[in-house]
């Protein structure tokens, strides 16, 4: 499992090791403790630049290296890349690396749609799962992108779905608790078959926009399948 912290649009910037780790921390450590048994190794990707830096894409082209990386130590295991903010869009990008089966991101950021520009690419992610999660209130990546790039993956990929975490912000705080067993749930089956709780089952099986649009229940625990 390869965790990606959030960055910055535009910067060249060194990121701080210990900024970039504190944002991660928590989902990594439910996520290891919750593996623990299974053998997951979580590593945190430290990126060369905080900042995506437009066709550049640094902290895309970071998250590949390290599946490269995990590939060469590990040798051939699934990975599950798992971005927070800036970091979800990496993971989204670099999903298309031959060893990654599955794709957390949380709140991810993602550029204003532009007729001029080509739009966030998808079709990487084919053959991986994919789960997105983000707040209705958030003010600082848009909802309303990550569920339309939710929606043109879902045409070329069944594997993907998204939850709204209603009136929470970017920091997915408020259903704190909620996110992180989301987040176990989902790892859990993508890297090692667990049987998914039937609110994941229910949203990768729902169409468009019912599956895209899933509401995070308040009190959701993976142990209520």
């Amino acid at each position: 499992m390869l965790l990606l912290p959030g960055g910055d649009e535009i910067s060249d910037r060194r990121p701080s090791p210990m900024l970039a780790t504190a944002s991660m921390r928590a989902v990594g450590r439910r996520l290891a403790r919750a593996g623990r048994d299974e053998g997951l190794a979580a590593h945190v990707v430290h990126y060369r630049y905080r900042g995506w830096n437009g066709g550049e894409a640094h902290l895309a082209q970071d998250a590949t290296w390290a599946a490269d990386e995990v590939v060469r130590r590990y040798g051939d295991v699934p990975v599950c890349l798992v971005g927070l903010g800036m970091g979800g869009r990496a993971g989204l990008r670099a999903g298309g690396h031959e060893a990654v089966n599955s794709v957390l991101a949380l709140a991810p950021w993602l550029p204003e749609e532009d007729v001029a520009a080509p739009p966030e690419p998808v079709k990487q992610l084919v053959g991986r799962q994919v789960l997105i999660v983000h707040g209705t209130n958030d003010g600082r990546t848009d909802p309303e992108l990550s569920f339309r790039l939710a929606a043109r993956a879902k045409k070329a990929n069944r594997d993907v779905c998204r939850f709204e975490v209603h009136a929470d912000g970017h920091g997915l705080r408020q259903y704190r608790d909620e996110v992180l067993a989301l987040a176990e749930d989902f790892v859990m089956g993508a890297l090692f078959g667990r049987v998914v709780s039937r609110p994941v089952r229910d949203a990768f099986a729902a169409p468009p926009p019912l599956g895209l649009r899933m509401p995070l229940a308040a009190g959701f625990s993976p142990s209520r399948r």
